[in-house]
């Protein structure tokens, strides 16, 4: 009695209260957003993004670093006996020294340790002196003494076979990661959530690995850790999403009332702003990484960590709204019983709205009885969305106490054991 009265007064509550604006629905989750009904919409964006991706993969390719095809490293000081030292500056020396450009210049570090970093392709041993002795007649970096010296300038060769080593190791990470993700989801789960996951997570590395070849980022060791650190986040959030859209499907053939989509739709907008504060705090700090740590301390390594996150919880969180639950959902709806529950559920509404409810009961092929449960499993249903939504909307300190009490199914007034109030009149002596 106490349950019926308090949904009772949560229900008359959100009657009360004011009309609802799109953004506090969102908020809330019951804003109804028709993802799942659009579709095809998101797979033919997902397709054109993907061939782009793909495209650009195999006829552009990618811009390794130093790590993975071998080379050479030059690092002088950014302070000079006339100024600061720029990357232009050393690049113009390179191009006029050996008739060419180098694979890349940038200033790393801040303060009085900033440096200017060239990376080439592998030099001998006379032309690295060439190069120190043309980068310290033009631009004289200083070095510890206080003094243009050409010992400020260090160098060091990379071989290739260490980045060709890092990549097998990450390769042989992900196929171990995907398998025991499979395996994972598939129990935990069903066939169809691991598939449509999977799915997901094959778009979110597509378009990392399409973006770094589109801008021509270049392809770090970092930037591989990095690759793999994304998808245990893209999996999160996939995993939360199906986990509402579980809950929410619980026993659905044995109902009539909602269909496999229309459950799936409404868990995707109940954990939707989830999805969204999730990855908003996930990219603060890569931000801070990438601007603080790359822009202002010159840290490169950073920079790459940092990118590739950027980019892979963004590509994330799009698959696991716009991809992920409608993959899912087209699964699903291929098995014959998910198909004869929703005819049941159209034929129940159709024929509810022409003939009333014993004709619609009489269509399903329900007795009295089993429409009767399925009407109480429904109602119920709708009685804990209502609370939650009374919850979440109406602070609790709005609420009078005696409201207060009631919600809670406690006694009132004196029976408590407390004063109700101030005594009234004079205290006997």
């Amino acid at each position: 009695m106490a349950d019926s009265t308090a949904t009772t007064e949560q229900a008359e509550t959100v009657a009360r209260s004011p009309k609802q604006g799109r953004l506090t629905k969102l908020y809330l989750g019951t804003g109804g957003f028709g993802i799942v009904d659009k579709s095809r919409t998101w797979y033919m964006i997902t397709a054109v993004i993907m061939l782009i991706c793909v495209g650009s993969i195999v006829f552009k390719g990618f811009t390794p670093g130093i790590e993975f095809v071998g080379g050479t490293q030059i690092q002088l000081p950014a302070q000079g006996a006339a100024g600061p030292i720029t990357a232009d500056e050393v690049e113009d020396v390179y191009a006029d020294t050996f008739d060419g450009l180098p694979s890349s210049t940038q200033v790393i570090g801040s303060g009085g340790s900033q440096a200017v970093q060239i990376r080439s392709e592998t030099l001998n041993v006379g032309e690295i002196d060439q190069l120190k002795r043309a980068l310290f007649d033009q631009v004289k970096p200083i070095g510890t003494g206080g003094e243009p010296s050409v010992n400020a300038i260090s160098d060091s060769n990379v071989s290739g076979s260490w980045g060709e080593e890092i990549t097998t190791k990450a390769l042989i990470a992900l196929a171990v990661f995907l398998v025991l993700v499979t395996i994972f989801l598939a129990v935990y789960f069903e066939r169809w959530m691991a598939v449509a996951a999977l799915a997901a997570l094959t778009f979110d590395l597509t378009v990392t690995a399409g973006l770094y070849s589109l801008i021509g980022f270049e392809v770090t060791p970092a930037t591989v850790i990095g690759l793999l650190t994304i998808l245990g986040y893209s999996l999160y959030d996939t995993v939360v999403v199906f986990d509402k859209v579980k809950e929410n499907t619980k026993g659905l053939l044995d109902l009539s009332r909602q269909t496999y989509p229309e459950a799936a739709n409404l868990a995707l907008n109940q954990t939707l702003m989830r999805s969204i504060n999730t990855s908003v705090t996930s990219l603060l700090p890569v931000l801070g990484l990438l601007l603080i740590g790359a822009g202002l301390l010159g840290a490169g390594t950073l920079k790459d960590l940092a990118l590739v996150q950027a980019i892979g919880i963004m590509a994330g969180t799009l698959s696991s709204i716009f991809l992920a639950t409608p993959v899912l959902v087209g699964l699903k709806m291929r098995e014959p019983a998910y198909q004869e529950q929703a005819r049941r559920v159209e034929t129940r509404r159709s024929l509810g709205k022409r003939t009333g409810s014993q004709t619609a009961r009489a269509a399903e092929g329900l007795t009295d009885a089993e429409s009767d449960m399925d009407d109480e499993a429904h109602e119920a249903e709708l009685r804990k969305e209502k609370a939650v939504v009374a919850a979440s909307a109406v602070p609790g300190r709005n609420l009078k106490k005696v409201d207060q009490r009631r919600l809670a199914g406690k006694p009132q007034g004196k029976s408590s054991g407390k004063p109700s109030g101030k005594p009234s009149g004079k205290r006997g002596r």
